[in-house]
Order: C-alpha cells, then sequence, then structure tokens
C-alpha cells in the first residue's frame, strides 16, 4: 500500500522534535544526578503497538520476577563523558520508542513491521541513559521484562530491515542490519546486535539518526543497550561494550 509523502516542512519539523527530545534528556543528565526513590507500580498498561503477523512473538512478563528498576545499571557506573541520570516513569515511554525509530502509534510499510507492545511503566521498562555533553551523542541502559528467547527479535530484525513509519503525516525510513553477536557477559546469556539508521526529512533536508544497540536476554529480563547520535560519525564501540558488559553484569549479580 503507498503512503502519502510528507511535506517537506513537516519531515523537517519531527526530525527538530526527536532531536528536542534528546536534547532534553541531555540537559538533565547534566545535571548529574539520579532520581532517588522508587517508582510506585501503576495499573498494567501496554502503550506500545498491536501485535502483528510479523511481531517476534515475545510478550512482556505478566508479573516479572525482579522489578526492572531494581536491575538497570546506577548511573554512577558509566564511563566518562558520559553523563547518565535514570528516566523517570513518564519520561520512559516517550524515550523507548525513539530506540526503535517508529512512534507509538505509527503506520507502517510493510504492514507486520509494528514493534511489539510493551509495558513502559515501572514493573515493565526501566531506562537509565548517559550524554556525552559535547557530541550530544548518548548510551541508553534499558531493561524490559519479557519472556523468550531472542529467536523471534532475530527475525523480526531480519524479516522488517527496512521500514516505512509514518506518524502524524511524516514517514520515515528505518533501516535495520543484524551485526555479529556480542560475547556472552555471563553464563545462560543469549545475546544479538544490530545497527539502525532513521532517515527523515525533505530532500537536501535529511535528518540522521544512527543506533548501535547489544542486546541480551536474562532469563525474563532482557536489556538492551544503545549508542545514538546524530549524523553518520563512528559510534563510540567502546565505552557501548563496557556498559553493555557492565549492564548484563549487573543484572546477572542481583
Amino acid at each position: 500500500m503507498a503512503q502519502r509523502k510528507a511535506p517537506h516542512r513537516s519531515g523537517r519539523s519531527a526530525a527538530r522534535r526527536r532531536v528536542a527530545v534528546i536534547a532534553a534528556l541531555a540537559a538533565t543528565a547534566g545535571c548529574g544526578t539520579a532520581i532517588d526513590g522508587t517508582p510506585e507500580p501503576e495499573p498494567a498498561a501496554y502503550y506500545g503497538n498491536e501485535p502483528t503477523a510479523a511481531s517476534s512473538a515475545d510478550s512482556p512478563a505478566a508479573v516479572p520476577s525482579r522489578l526492572p528498576s531494581e536491575l538497570v545499571l546506577p548511573p554512577e557506573r558509566f564511563p566518562e563523558p558520559y553523563v547518565a541520570v535514570v528516566l523517570p516513569a513518564q519520561a520512559v515511554a516517550q524515550a523507548a520508542p525513539d530506540l526503535t525509530g517508529i512512534p507509538t502509534g505509527a503506520k507502517v510499510e510493510p504492514p507486520g513491521c509494528l514493534p511489539d507492545p510493551q509495558d513502559y511503566g515501572p514493573t515493565g521498562t526501566a531506562m537509565t541513559v548517559g550524554t556525552d555533553n559535547d557530541s550530544r551523542a548518548t548510551i541508553s541502559v534499558e531493561v524490559v521484562a519479557s519472556t523468550g528467547d531472542l529467536s523471534g527479535y532475530r527475525a523480526y530484525a531480519v524479516e522488517c530491515g527496512e521500514v516505512q513509519a509514518t506518524h502524524r503525516g511524516v514517514t520515515a525510513t528505518v533501516t535495520t542490519e543484524l551485526e555479529p553477536d556480542p560475547p556472552a557477559p555471563g553464563d545462560g546469556v543469549r545475546t544479538l546486535a544490530l545497527s539502525r539508521t532513521v532517515r527523515s526529512g525533505g530532500t537536501g533536508d535529511t535528518v540522521t539518526q544512527s543506533m548501535t544497540t547489544r542486546v541480551a536476554q536474562i532469563d525474563d529480563v532482557r536489556v538492551f543497550v544503545t549508542y545514538m547520535s546524530f549524523g553518520s560519525g563512528a559510534p563510540d564501540v567502546t565505552n557501548l561494550d563496557r556498559v553493555y558488559r557492565d549492564a548484563v553484569q549487573y543484572v546477572v549479580g542481583r
């Protein structure tokens, strides 16, 4: 089914909105303080998209054995120059979908390539975001209550290697490629790696959001560690791998 092309100005505005979200998180992180306290559980609600035929068939754990907020890597464990902050629950639902390149409520082509539904509440997802305040690049650690292994997620990445995502009249091209699986940082840990680009905007005004992600499955918990930047520069793989290793070992040790 053909998608209606967005006007040039709309694509530019959408790209600026994404940049504004990341800049706001960077400003918060620049304070260098984490948010104290444990988020109170909210009624179960899934803020992701509806399941589709190409869904990875994973499902969030109905009653996670460990709360993601207890397992996410603390800000003080991030390396320099990344200044990190634990996102409050209300910010997770905004930040987590940005790492997939497909906003909640978007229409996609192929039509079976919506991400799985995800519980962005405190019993389903927790995130810590570290920001390099010079480059505005980020390394995010996302801990999700999720059952199953990574085979479904791997199949989704292959089958939906290029997706046109339209949200509020703006269409972006989301391209995903699998990379060699990273070493398992612990016994019983299953791993996966991918790179993703999101290109939006009109001719001559394209904005590129680049992401490199490491994924690990530990029992009923899934860990995503993502380096994200705007532009085509090389990712900070050294610190990405360091944070990934520490984030997975933090889960395994608790």
